[in-house]
């Protein structure tokens, strides 16, 4: 048995009224490069470093023709800076090349760059440009999604689409920030604070075997 969906998510609301897309951008490059950055490593990190980076590069042109060595110094304390540099410095050439500049507004033109996975497309597009085709499926989504029983897969796109047979398309945008909030708060891995979570009498609690 599932938790209900529309009750969940308004649960949710009440109790994350402030819930908000995690990194900090002003602009759709700016969120692309951070998206980049951002994966396998937490928010907090990205946030701490992607200032020093906007300050110094604010076109396509200026990541693609950056000096490696100087961008990668910026961003060192970031897992996998090196291979995230080259693949910001690649996907910067092509926006500058291909697309004058502007970070383009399909899924197709930004999976074809590196660094830029379905996850990433849809983050970018949903809220660079709140054109949403999908769910951003990150770890506290696949995992919430499992326990909540709105899932069995373990592949972020075949959740992706059983969410979005569920889940009302006016709030896939929002989803992904609500249940990245409630996995942080209590919904914990790998064990849970079932006693503490106010979704307790509606969870199945699907593949929990520890729980507080």
């Amino acid at each position: 048995m599932a938790a209900p969906v529309e009750k969940t998510l308004q649960m949710l609301k009440k109790n994350y009224p402030d819930t908000k897309y995690y990194l900090n951008f002003s602009n759709p490059l700016e969120l692309l490069v951070a998206a980049i950055l951002s994966a396998q490593v937490r928010d907090t990190i990205v946030n701490a470093t992607t200032p020093h980076l906007f300050k110094k590069y604010k076109t396509a042109k200026d990541y693609a023709n950056a000096n490696i060595t100087e961008m990668e110094n910026i961003v060192r304390s970031i897992p996998f800076y090196k291979n995230k540099v080259r693949n910001i410095k690649e996907a910067c050439r092509i926006i500058d090349e291909r697309h004058g500049g502007r970070v383009p507004k399909t899924m197709e033109e930004l999976t074809e760059m590196p660094g830029i996975g379905r996850k990433t497309a849809n983050a970018i597009l949903s809220n660079a440009f709140d054109i949403v085709n999908g769910v951003v499926v990150d770890t506290h989504v696949i995992r919430l999604s499992q326990r909540l029983g709105w899932t069995k897969n373990t592949n972020p796109e075949k959740i992706e689409s059983d969410l979005m047979k569920i889940v009302p398309k006016k709030e896939w945008k929002k989803l992904p920030h609500l249940l990245k909030d409630h996995g942080r708060a209590v919904c914990t891995a790998p064990v849970p604070k079932c006693g503490s979570c106010f979704l307790n009498s509606i969870c199945p609690k699907a593949g929990v075997t520890k729980r507080n």
